[in-house]
């Protein structure tokens, strides 16, 4: 289906045409003959699961794979606006009505999703087919309206709630467009969930749709983050109930829905909790970690709770094709770093047998299988300069393809030359290649021709989301977190004694390397960081990175901060000649490392990273202030985020207070 024509809030008050607004949603059909039947609904559902991450496939470094290069774990060529002050802004809509410009402040999929059930609501008594499927598909429609509203919850916090199919009435639009509480919004969601988890099939009615599963699956994403949000940055502008916060003037009687904040947070725990072990139930790790991103079909890994497919000439991404050289991204040293040695210590550790880092082989050699995969050392070292993308080379190995002995065939060994020295796509940013999402078939090499699924919900996840709300709840690792946390060190292939981990955790030394390390500016205990670290391990370049450093306000220590790739200026630099280390080169007298930020001196961001607080959250575009004035008041309806102006599409307030 043809995805309909963007249609936001704003973008119903600018239009001077009533007659489209009169009109349905075109993708739908009239409703005289439409929405009568199983299969009209299962139509009008498929739309909908456009909203699903994907892939990208026009350019490099669009898609889920790449989203972690706006944190701490991967770069791109190009430094991320979020993570310094200079180049965010506040957006504005451009002049054609409905078009918007960088911005998640954008409820056109609401439309579709409310009319899809005012339409269902209007047509219950005559809609034929099977009762089951007609339920399911309804609940498909309440999972992905909770999927957007956390959309907005995750950029904005504060958020409109949008239950119902919304007329061109300016008035209505003004007061539709009111932000609630974050902590109502998180809660609006979770009751959707709940409604989908009623109605929808235990089972996929076919390959790639959603299941109760699902639901609870972001159910689970969505209670952690909100409770986890409201622990770290409580007492603050960015969270309800306090002088601080902007919404106080929208809401002046705001009380906590369970009582207290702490009772918010422990409803919130305990939502978390409860869906992230039905979400798991029944579903055992897939024994090959890589197999879960390079395959074409999961339908038959239990693991995969949600996929995305894609078909050869119908659509598909390119993934594979650019991460089969540089790709135009690389992991960072410091993510690197975090992987523990396949012994279960980290890698400072008495004892652990880290081998250094001053060749990649040695770095990544006896790590975590998940980085660095199972690689032999046969004593043979030949030195092959070739770029050439060697498949069996990579198969079966880490996530990471790096400078370093990478065994091919049965007896060679050569050594790999990340090109660093290229621009753009074809550029190894860190020297750390991504290897995770690769398929090195042939025919899933080429550009807009990659077939391979892309998994939305996967049960490991689950897991690291019960064992770090049961363990923010209950202070211990009881319930099913041994259980779970076994499970998922057994599958990387690292000793399953996670105590012994942390009792040989040094939080001093973790910290250089992992803003996880660290809530509201202080360390974090030595249990808590560890589940953080399993969580950073298992889900690196999976998208989830930036949610996590910001729900747990560890972006406060990103002070002039440098993602660095691997030691370049300690030996690997004989790998190259002069002509290739003359640019787009950090230079030795920076660091040893290759650091992406000062490959040339006029960069913007070249003495580092260093995170504004306003940050945290996204900007309202200007032009929304004006048009949600309340008669009434001459108000606006709407309060903008803390540290961004209402005025002018300018940066934020570096300095603003948010504490």
């Amino acid at each position: 289906m043809k995805k309909y024509i963007l249609f936001g809030i704003a973008a119903l008050a600018l239009t001077s045409c009533n007659d489209f607004l009169d009109q349905e949603p075109q993708d739908f059909g009239s409703s005289d003959s439409y929405y009568r039947t199983e299969h009209d609904l299962m139509i009008a559902a498929n739309a909908f699961y456009e909203y699903l991450p994907a892939n990208g496939s026009g350019s490099a470094n669009t898609g889920l794979y790449a989203d972690d290069a706006a944190s701490d774990n991967m770069c791109k060529p190009s430094a991320d606006i979020t993570l310094y002050f200079g180049n965010k802004r506040v957006p504005d809509i451009n002049p054609t009505p409905g078009t918007f410009t960088n911005t998640n402040w954008d409820f056109a999929n609401f439309r579709g999703i409310n009319f899809f059930l005012q339409k269902v609501e209007e047509n219950k008594d005559i809609i034929t087919g099977s009762q089951s499927s007609i339920d399911h598909y309804i609940g498909e429609a309440y999972f992905f309206r909770a999927w957007e509203h956390f959309r907005l919850l995750c950029n904005f916090g504060d958020a409109p709630i949008l239950t119902k199919y919304l007329s061109d009435d300016p008035a209505e639009l003004a007061e539709a467009s009111k932000r609630y509480p974050r902590n109502e919004v998180a809660r609006f969601i979770i009751q959707d969930l709940d409604q989908a988890i009623e109605l929808m099939s235990t089972t996929p009615l076919e390959k790639g749709r959603l299941t109760k599963a699902a639901a609870y699956a972001l159910k689970s994403r969505v209670a952690l983050y909100e409770a986890t949000w409201e622990k770290y940055h409580a007492n603050t502008c960015f969270v309800p109930g306090n002088s601080k916060w902007l919404g106080k003037e929208t809401w002046p009687d705001f009380a906590w829905k369970a009582g207290s904040a702490e009772a918010e947070i422990n409803y919130f725990l305990d939502q978390a909790i409860d869906a992230s072990e039905k979400a798991v139930e029944g579903r055992d790790l897939n024994g090959d970690y890589l197999s879960l991103f390079n395959s074409v079909d999961v339908s038959n890994i239990p693991e995969v709770i949600l996929a995305r497919y894609y078909m050869a000439g119908i659509s598909a991404h390119s993934c594979s094709y650019y991460l089969k050289g540089g790709g135009g991204l690389g992991l960072t040293h410091q993510a690197v770093a975090t992987y523990l040695m396949a012994n279960g210590l980290p890698i400072y550790a008495s004892g652990s047998g880290y081998g250094g880092d001053d060749t990649s082989y040695a770095e990544l050699k006896d790590r975590d299988p998940r980085i660095g995969g199972k690689r032999t050392d046969d004593g043979t070292y030949v030195r092959n300069y070739g770029n050439t993308f060697d498949a069996d080379a990579y198969r079966g190995y880490g996530i990471v393809r790096a400078a370093g002995y990478v065994k091919s065939g049965t007896d060679t060994v050569f050594y790999y030359k990340p090109p660093i020295n290229k621009t753009g796509q074809d550029k190894s940013v860190t020297g750390y290649e991504l290897n995770k999402w690769v398929n090195p078939s042939p025919d899933q090499l080429l550009q807009n021709g990659v077939t391979t699924a892309v998994p939305i919900f996967r049960s490991a996840e689950c897991m690291l989301n019960y064992i770090e709300a049961y363990y923010e709840k209950n202070h211990n690792l009881g319930g099913k977190c041994d259980e779970y946390w076994k499970a998922i060190r057994a599958r990387a292939g690292v000793d399953t004694d996670y105590q012994k981990t942390i009792s040989r955790t040094d939080m001093a030394q973790e910290a250089v390397n992992d803003f996880g390390a660290y809530s509201r500016g202080a360390l974090v205990d030595a249990t808590l960081y560890n589940i953080r670290r399993e969580r950073r391990c298992e889900l690196m370049a999976e998208g989830r990175r930036q949610d996590d450093l910001k729900r747990w306000r560890a972006f406060d220590t990103m002070k002039e901060w440098q993602p660095e790739g691997f030691k370049l200026w300690a030996g690997m630099n004989t790998m190259y000649d002069d002509e290739e280390l003359s640019s787009g080169i950090s230079s030795s007298s920076e660091s040893d490392y290759l650091r992406p930020l000062q490959a040339y001196t006029t960069s913007m961001v070249y003495n580092g990273y260093s995170f504004p607080k306003p940050h945290y959250l996204e900007p309202i575009p200007v032009s929304e202030f004006l048009l949600t004035i309340d008669p009434s008041t001459g108000k606006s309806t709407l309060t903008q985020n803390p540290g961004w102006p209402t005025d002018n599409a300018g940066l934020c307030d570096p300095n603003y207070n948010c504490d």
